[in-house]
């Protein structure tokens, strides 16, 4: 740690210092400063030490599965968001998407008494359909993505309220654990473990799988080399040989993918579907991506950090009301989190690039 601090504050070495002592804390700071994840951390310890002395329910078991629950769901889209933004684009759909695969797997299973399993494999095709449709249309037309998905987004939530008006006379499809099927898919997606005397969600399970997955893939395979490439500079690594096309429509589609499993967890876990479930949470998923150090520019960014990110909006969520605090704090708490983050991003990029040159 001394070793960093004499570079990062630009002292000249000691007499008597070895000399590779410097050369190796620059690769330290190097490696430190280098993982876009590194104010994610520090954001996390924060907020998990100052709500676990604020309030005892905070950090017992039961406070802990409490406040994981909202964290799981919330970082298995926002991992495939992050996925997106580091190859240059945005999903301003991907809210929305859990209540409409949602809403299609309900109305399939109850409306049509199809086998839940059928069901989700209906809604699934649809979520691939939406993706399919936004990636070949930001391609094709080269429109900006936030524009297209914003389109996506108010046609979907039409939908929704439409359809469901339609088949339902309401804008709400409910016991949806009456349909066949729905024993197994509910175990697997929708209950819990008890773990030290608490519920946890197995949602927890899946968010922990997936934050893996992408980050491994990611770092550790061609794919994810394409997907810093494609966000970095297009152009170029068009000329190099990468599937530019290809790699962005794959992204759209797994966001869409990962919308329709937290839809299906959704769904299964409280056995009903709202027309308006999802909405907003779009711009959670990009919030939770920037504090993990995803840019807004792409072609820079971290799957894990985007699930700390994730982490501290779940306990910032159940943090607050267990201060007993107004919930209403909390979109205050978003903002200021979002500019800290952009802040803190910004300060360590700069860093590492002085370190680096």
């Amino acid at each position: 740690m001394t070793a960093i601090r004499e570079l990062l504050t630009g002292r000249a070495p000691r007499a008597g210092e070895p000399p590779g002592q410097r050369q190796r804390a620059a690769t330290l700071a190097q490696r430190v400063l280098g993982r876009p994840s590194l104010g994610a951390v520090g954001g996390a310890l924060a907020v998990l030490l100052f709500f676990s002395f604020y309030t005892t329910q905070f950090k017992t078991p039961s406070g802990i599965a409490t406040w994981l629950d909202p964290s799981s769901t919330l970082g298995i889209v926002a991992v495939a968001v992050a996925l997106l933004m580091i190859g240059g684009e945005f999903d301003l759909s991907a809210g929305v998407m859990t209540g409409s695969t949602g809403l299609c797997m309900g109305l399939l299973a109850v409306e049509l008494q199809l086998n839940v399993w059928l069901a989700m494999l209906g809604a699934l095709l649809f979520a691939v359909a939406v993706g399919l449709l936004n990636g070949t249309l930001v391609v094709w037309t080269r429109l900006p993505s936030f524009i297209v998905t914003l389109g996506t987004f108010f046609m979907l939530q039409g939908l929704n309220n439409g359809v469901a008006q339609l088949v339902t006379n309401t804008v709400r499809v409910d016991n949806i654990d009456a349909a066949p099927g729905y024993r197994l898919p509910f175990l697997l997606l929708g209950s819990t473990v008890t773990l030290a005397g608490a519920r946890f969600q197995v949602a927890i399970l899946w968010w922990i799988a997936l934050t893996a997955l992408g980050s491994w893939l990611l770092l550790r395979t061609r794919v994810g080399n394409w997907v810093f490439a494609v966000g970095g500079n297009p152009i170029a690594a068009r000329g190099v040989g990468v599937p530019v096309a290809r790699v962005k429509i794959g992204l759209f589609i797994g966001t869409a993918v990962s919308a329709w499993l937290v839809g299906m967890m959704t769904a299964l876990r409280f056995t009903s579907v709202t027309a308006a479930q999802g909405v907003g949470l779009e711009l959670q998923y990009i919030i939770a991506a920037v504090v993990g150090g995803c840019l807004l520019t792409g072609g820079y960014g971290s799957v894990v950090g985007t699930s700390i990110g994730a982490l501290i909006f779940g306990m910032a969520q159940i943090g607050i009301p267990f201060a007993g605090w107004n919930s209403n704090w909390f979109d205050l708490f978003l903002g200021i989190m979002l500019l800290f983050a952009v802040l803190i991003n910004n300060a360590v990029r700069r860093r590492y690039q002085e370190v680096t040159s």
